[in-house]
């Protein structure tokens, strides 16, 4: 197993160094001057080659790359024209607009995407593989049509819309819960709670009708291999043969999706922020869109990218765990 882990952190590392010549291919050597989008549209050619240097980007396209990459591992130095600011690692660059070192930005907003994905994932794994594992064991019978129905309405529904069916049912009308806002958890864990739990019920809604499904079909599949048979004719309990054995087998294919829709659900936050007023990563990243922030826009897409590949990597240990084949292939 620790070959296992070694190797799939080796990858992690290949993919990551990919990764970050692909974004700043993307950002910083497509058309446009960076140096003139940091320091606006009014600025004269002198002015402009001022910032050029300051951000050290008359330097080659490889020398810069190596600075960027040197500036995630060790830090790096940034001149403001009358003194030297420093970065620490793992540095992201400065934003042009405020001035901020884009990792601290990153840090401020993080706990906020982070506490909405990791809840809503618990939620919607609650609500997906109970749904799922209910209806394998009740096919056939309306409970399992009905279910399939609630599940398959969930999956169609946009989740801007439940969300705006939420707002507007449980505080605006009946006034059963305050507007989503943002608490830390260390400040108030009540209020933390009360704070988020709209937003993870819509995400929940959405992401449990996927893995409903998948739970489903996996389960049935499942119980209707040999060995299953097997121990059934062996007089094994029907609760002890699903608890036991069809469930882990069951759950593997679970596990590897949960883990890739926990990394981009860093991602794809946008809407649920925006739509909540949640000041994250997503919401975060579209303000630095519309103003042209190349710094913060890299910054949060590497790190979208880092917890989409570590979701992976961590599935794989957990499918490995699950299936010790997987080890052995």
């Amino acid at each position: 197993m620790s070959g296992y882990v070694l190797r799939r952190l080796a990858g992690m590392v290949a993919v990551l160094l990919v990764l970050s010549v692909v974004i700043y291919a993307a950002f910083y050597i497509a058309p446009g001057d960076p140096a003139q989008i940091a320091c606006g549209l009014k600025c004269s050619p002198a002015q402009v080659a001022q910032v050029r240097e300051q951000l050290g980007l008359a330097d080659p396209v490889y020398v810069q790359y190596a600075h960027f990459l040197g500036g995630i591992v060790a830090g790096r130095d940034f001149s403001t024209g009358t003194a030297v600011m420093h970065c620490h690692a793992p540095c992201l660059g400065i934003s042009y607009r405020s001035g901020e070192q884009v990792t601290s930005m990153i840090l401020q907003r993080l706990p906020v995407t982070g506490s909405l994905a990791l809840g809503g994932m618990v939620l919607w794994l609650l609500l997906g593989v109970g749904t799922g594992l209910l209806s394998a064991l009740r096919r056939g019978r309306p409970t399992e049509r009905a279910l399939t129905g609630l599940t398959m309405a969930g999956n169609a529904v946009p989740v801007f819309v439940i969300g705006l069916m939420l707002l507007i049912v449980f505080c605006s009308t009946l006034q059963w819960l305050p507007f989503p806002s943002y608490v830390p958890l260390t400040s108030d864990p009540q209020a933390w709670f009360w704070g988020l739990l709209l937003p993870w019920v819509s995400l929940a809604v959405v992401e449990s009708a996927k893995y409903a499904r998948l739970t489903r079909s996996s389960m049935l599949e499942t119980l209707a291999e040999d060995h299953i048979r097997t121990f059934r004719a062996y007089g094994v309990s029907e609760r002890r043969l699903v608890t036991r054995h069809a469930l882990r087998a069951a759950l593997t294919p679970v596990i590897a999706l949960s883990a890739l829709d926990l990394g981009t659900m860093f991602g794809s936050a946008v809407l649920t922020e925006s739509l909540f007023g949640l000041p994250g990563l997503g919401k975060m990243l579209v303000s630095s869109v519309a103003v042209v922030d190349l710094p913060v826009v890299v910054g949060v897409v590497m790190v979208t990218g880092f917890c989409v590949v570590l979701a992976n990597a961590a599935a794989d240990v957990l499918y490995a765990v699950a299936d010790r084949r997987v080890v052995l292939s």
